[in-house]
């Protein structure tokens, strides 16, 4: 018993928030700029914003997609509300879609994208961005 109880406490470990690294990415919207943390390898894309409990107002994730797709995201394992922005590659957004804590309902674009940026919920709103605005990306790599 007390060897099983080992075993599923070291899966569960193994599935530890800081699991990967992420760079980070400058943003440019709407006369805005914002330093977020930035997912270009299978890896981080997989890991996301899972587990976290909290995200700083202006935080955010933004997912590269290299080759571009009709990308989708769920919320297994992730808190936090949020709403995601899909991005083709000229930086224009096409869609921007609410996500829910713990929905492995998939929510795709529109369209063919290049980036999706994950924001709290109500974030695009707030600072008025909306579909067909266009975003500037410059990777910290």
């Amino acid at each position: 018993m007390a060897s099983a109880l080992l075993i599923a406490g070291l899966l569960l470990s193994a599935c530890n928030v800081n699991a990967v690294d992420f760079e980070s990415a400058r943003i440019e919207i709407n006369d805005m700029t914002l330093q977020v943390e930035f997912a270009q390898t299978f890896e981080q894309r997989a890991q996301g914003l899972m587990f976290r409990k909290t995200l700083c107002e202006s935080c955010g994730m933004l997912f590269e997609f290299d080759p571009e797709k009709q990308a989708s995201m769920w919320m297994k394992n992730t808190f936090v509300p949020l709403d995601v922005a899909f991005i083709d590659r000229n930086g224009v957004i096409t869609d921007i879609k609410p996500l829910q804590p713990q929905d492995l309902t998939s929510v795709g674009a529109s369209k063919v994208v290049k980036y999706a940026l994950e924001m709290n919920q109500g974030w695009f709103a707030k600072h008025g961005v909306h579909v067909g605005d266009q975003l500037i990306v410059n990777p910290s790599r």
